[in-house]
């Protein structure tokens, strides 16, 4: 089972704001954004030099009588449009180096959504509109840089050549760039509202493909059509209402990069009776045209339909789901002072089959410990997945926190191929990047920020030496290399790391020994939050606050000397420990049994410690599940025992 699962279908909420969370991506790529910025000004240094040397080769050398003059111009001018070539192959370098890691977030965020709340927009998210927002994202970066830095030196150039070329220039430039900014809104929604409804086009189509038989049989083919056709024609209203916006973009671009050139070409006499000269006349038209014109248009086209676009394929692929796996109604969160709830809960997997467990009633209380125990497949592993969201109750309710306030560690822990880091930071927030990724504050073992948290966490858990072994953060985990129990550690740092105030524990350290187990869970009792342990040893029920014991037929809770006073099966499940203080937690350990040597895995009990045993014989082998003494044969030649 999965560590993290989405729960939900339909409804969305939104994630972290794209306003916090935009800078903060590239805040963690400073030094991409650094290689991009000088390349980029390398690029545009052409802007400038192309109109200056016109202007220079026209006063200086064509029209003053020497020609050579205006020749070397026009040479330098060329020389500047190669380097201005080398720079602009090392941006798109550097702009992958800023894109590919938007994508790879994207897609892991997409296909966990489906795998956990799939729905027909699943494949439109992950073919269609992540593609969308990886080229939109390059492009949006590729046209903003290029018409900041060709900006600034077309601007640049002008003052150069005569100040008061600016007075024609910067008004209309600034009033269409406010025209365009106030249109970006409303484009926005338009682009927002067409998305869905091509979203709901791929759920609708392929719904339809996938029941083609039986909507044939009912003779559904007019309904199914006209659903379908409804679809459409949304996305077609949706389509013009875009389009109409659009003509304001147009508007836009009018009136900051085509209108300035007018008012120059129309106040020429102007200009040139008040000392502006040729030549600084045609190489202001150059910077018009050649550089700020072409670099408006791209901006305008890039953020008017590109970038409008990507603000809301990012929303929407990066918004939290809300309801259960099954999309069967709206997520329940706790009342306040409460963790988790379950209220007349009966589960069973499936109609015909018997329930697990019937009108089961359990309030763990906030930062509460509780321990589940029972006979092997009795329903504990089902409760877990009941709290965790991965189920949903046939009847009664079941409230529980956000999917990103509770975390699910099972029997089989999972670990990808990847750094340390990329593995036991996969539930932060941050995602577990790289080392490029962190705050730069050094930790106290010369570690930033952190890398000495994931040292401190698996410090705490006892994997210490395990991640040291793998080489630290930076080290590469090989999943098929690893041991059971060592994968188990992996993910109990993973999951003590995580944000997410709930954690529940379903035999996540039955591949540990008695220790180990004891330092984990003492690890997770002190870290701040609520735990669930399902029982692997019933020395976990000594360190809980209360203990869970089901028994198939109702489950009793309360602490472990209350229990060995009010359960049998509680008596039996810890072995017949003596309690002279029925609220004393202390009790002796079980005795194991004696070194396995039979080949038919059955050997002598060890002591007469263990419940129900007379001196007969105990199985023993792979099983990893508390027993109940009652599983054993007590009739025959041993006396009825």
């Amino acid at each position: 089972m999965p560590e993290a699962v989405p729960d939900g279908r339909h409804g969305t909420v939104p994630g972290e704001p794209l306003r916090r969370s935009g800078p903060r991506f590239l805040k963690r790529r400073r030094r991409v954004l650094g290689r991009l910025a000088g390349w980029s000004l390398a690029e545009s240094a052409q802007t400038f030099l192309f109109g200056f040397a016109l202007a220079r080769a026209l006063d200086d050398g064509f029209l003053h009588g020497a020609p050579a003059v205006g020749i070397g111009w026009l040479a330098a001018a060329a020389v500047c449009v190669g380097a201005g070539a080398y720079g602009t192959a090392r941006v798109y370098e550097a702009v992958a180096d800023l894109v590919e890691p938007l994508r790879d977030s994207l897609v892991r965020k997409v296909v966990r959504r489906a795998l956990y709340a799939p729905d027909g927009a699943a494949v439109s998210r992950l073919t269609h509109q992540v593609e969308i927002a990886r080229d939109t994202f390059a492009g949006l970066v590729l046209v903003s840089r290029s018409f900041v830095f060709v900006t600034a030196g077309a601007l640049i150039g002008l003052c150069s050549l005569a100040p008061v070329l600016l007075l024609l220039v910067l008004p209309p430039l600034l009033l269409g760039l406010a025209l365009f900014a106030w249109a970006l809104r409303p484009m926005a929604r338009r682009q927002e509202t067409f998305l869905a409804a091509d979203e709901a086009i791929a759920e609708e189509t392929g719904a339809a493909v996938g029941g083609l038989r039986d909507i044939t049989a009912a003779g559904a083919e007019r309904t199914v059509a006209g659903t379908a056709d409804e679809r459409f024609d949304a996305e077609l209203r949706a389509s013009v209402s875009l389009a109409r916006w659009s003509t304001t973009r147009e508007l836009a671009l009018g009136i900051s990069g085509r209108l300035p050139v007018v008012l120059l070409l129309v106040g020429a006499p102007w200009l040139l009776g008040r000392g502006v000269t040729p030549g600084a006349l045609v190489g202001a038209l150059a910077y018009l045209t050649q550089s700020l014109l072409p670099a408006l248009q791209s901006l305008m086209h890039g953020l008017g339909t590109s970038g409008t676009r990507l603000g809301v394929v990012l929303r929407r692929l990066t918004a939290e789901p809300v309801t259960g796996p099954d999309g069967g109604g709206p997520h329940r969160t706790p009342r306040k002072g409460t963790a988790v709830e379950l209220s007349g809960v009966t589960f069973a997997y499936g109609p015909h089959a018997d329930p697990v467990f019937r009108d089961l009633d359990l309030t763990v209380p906030d930062g509460g410990h509780l321990a589940v125990v029972g006979p092997s497949g009795i329903g504990k592993s089902t409760l877990a997945g009941l709290v965790a969201g991965l189920l949903e109750p046939g009847s009664g309710e079941v409230r529980r926190p956000a999917v990103a306030d509770r975390v699910l560690v099972p029997q089989e822990a999972y670990v990808f191929s990847g750094t340390v880091r990329e593995n036991v930071r996969y539930l932060c927030p941050d995602g577990g990047g790289g080392p490029d990724d962190h705050d730069g504050h050094d930790g106290p073992d010369g570690h930033d920020g952190p890398d000495a948290e994931l040292l401190a966490a698996a410090e705490a858990i006892g994997a210490g030496v395990l991640l040291a072994r793998l080489g630290g953060p930076d080290g590469t985990l090989v999943p098929a290399q690893l041991s059971a129990g060592e994968r188990q550690l992996v993910a109990l740092v993973r999951a003590y790391l995580s944000p997410a105030p709930l954690i529940v524990l379903d035999e996540a350290t039955c591949h540990l020994d008695p220790a180990a187990e004891a330092r984990a869970e003492r690890a997770f009792a002190a870290r701040p939050g609520t735990l669930i342990v399902v029982a692997h040893r019933i020395s976990s029920a000594l360190r809980a606050d209360r203990v869970l014991v089901m028994d198939g037929t109702h489950a009793r809770t309360g602490r472990h000397g209350e229990l060995l006073l009010r359960s049998a099966l509680y008596r039996e499940l810890t072995g017949g420990w003596a309690h002279e203080d029925a609220g004393s937690a202390a009790a002796p350990p079980l005795q194991p049994a004696l070194p396995a040597r039979d080949a038919d895995g059955v050997d002598a009990v060890a002591g007469p410690r263990l419940a129900g045993d007379g001196g007969h014989v105990v199985a023993y082998g792979p099983g990893r599940q508390m027993q109940d003494a009652g599983d054993l044969g007590d009739r025959g030649a041993l006396g009825g025992q």
